[in-house]
């Protein structure tokens, strides 16, 4: 199964990455496979230093931010227990791993990882749909140079539907930014 989260890893200068990813998991979190692309910061980091902390949350404005590289003041992060890297404050779940094998052979890397210490923030909001619509449009603003741009424009109507009807603030919002970043893709085609 994919699970929909965020990974934290190190920078060369020592601050904190963070991206959003789907790594494929197993039911029991001791192993998982991530899969980023070998021209993204989180491959060269865990080329680097082959550790980092892997985040279950519920915080969909944050996933979004992290899509469209629209960070602009890091969330707070506390140390990990057995990696050197950095956990996300307020994030549900984490999972520290360190990279057990590495395939560089395909389109997108391929990297098993071995989680070394799982711990537990606060309870998960729930299931919510507006939250689900703007994970789905988060994954798509990452997709804008793969899928055409007339059919993500397509896909984010259906969405913002959604967010309109059960969306809170933070959802409205995180919509608001990805539309915007569609909005300067497609200017700049």
């Amino acid at each position: 199964m994919i699970l929909e989260g965020l990974v934290t890893t190190v920078n060369p200068d020592g601050s904190p990455h963070l991206t959003p990813m789907g790594p494929r998991v197993n039911d029991d979190f001791t192993r998982f496979t991530l899969r980023p692309f070998p021209t993204s910061t989180t491959y060269r980091n865990l080329v680097r230093h082959p550790q980092g902390v892997l985040h279950v949350t519920d915080d969909a404005l944050l996933l979004a931010k992290a899509a469209i590289g629209a960070i602009d003041v890091f969330p707070p992060v506390k140390p990990p227990e057995r990696v050197s890297g950095f956990v996300l404050a307020d994030s549900c779940r984490h999972f520290e791993f360190v990279v057990k094998s590495m395939d560089t052979t395909q389109e997108r890397m391929c990297i098993e990882v071995e989680v070394i210490h799982a711990g537990r923030t606060r309870d998960f909001f729930g299931f919510n749909r507006a939250k689900h619509a703007v994970v789905e449009a988060s994954i798509l603003a990452t997709r804008f140079h793969i899928i055409p741009l007339a059919e993500i424009a397509a896909e984010f109507k259906k969405l913002r539907v959604i967010v309109g009807k059960t969306g809170g603030p933070a959802e409205h919002t995180a919509m608001d930014l990805l539309e915007a970043k569609l909005r300067a893709a497609e200017a700049n085609r």
